[in-house]
């Protein structure tokens, strides 16, 4: 078996770029691209942060045959901190690329925000479980309180913000994470 043109059918498979992949996986973009030409071979411990992003583990990358994964623990989920835009970010269910939608568990310290600000096309859902939260869209702002929820569409600039500090579900469909 080749183990970058599995990676790529597999990183192609759940419409992500190699940048997006490297990224989650904190590896640079020129890495995945060796990788996956089959002109380095990444570690096993590598290969299985890799494959974590990804949503797979070393048994499934090596067999076709794999049942799908329903429920998830906390040993499951993916987690991404961002020291400098203050936020941590969770892939709370692992695999979610390959589905029409993405939910994410999202904690934005106090002054954190989000990067994600490119319009897409796709929806956005959130569900503050803490704290408070603005929801900038284009040039308007709206404040989402413990408790409360947000919807929008994705096509315009946006992102997410907290002066005091949040948590919540956020999901994104399709997923752009």
């Amino acid at each position: 078996m080749r183990i970058g043109s599995r990676i790529k059918e597999i990183r192609i498979e759940r419409g992500l770029t190699q940048e997006e992949l490297a990224d989650r996986a904190e590896l640079s973009k020129g890495f995945i691209s060796q990788v996956e030409r089959d002109l380095t071979s990444p570690s096993i411990a590598t290969l299985e942060d890799i494959l974590m992003c990804l949503g797979t583990e070393i048994k499934e990358f090596f067999s076709y045959n794999t049942e799908i994964k329903v429920a998830f623990k906390y040993d499951d989920y993916f987690e991404k901190r961002d020291d400098e835009h203050k936020n941590i970010i969770e892939w709370i269910i692992p695999n979610a690329q390959k589905n029409m939608m993405e939910p994410i568990r999202l904690t934005l310290k106090p002054g954190g925000s989000t990067i994600f600000d490119n319009p897409h096309e796709g929806e956005e859902f959130g569900y503050l479980i803490k704290g408070d939260l603005t929801v900038h869209i284009g040039n308007k702002k709206h404040k989402v309180f413990e408790g409360e929820s947000f919807y929008h569409k994705s096509d315009r600039v946006h992102y997410l913000s907290s002066d005091m500090g949040a948590e919540l579900i956020w999901v994104s469909s399709p997923p752009s994470f």
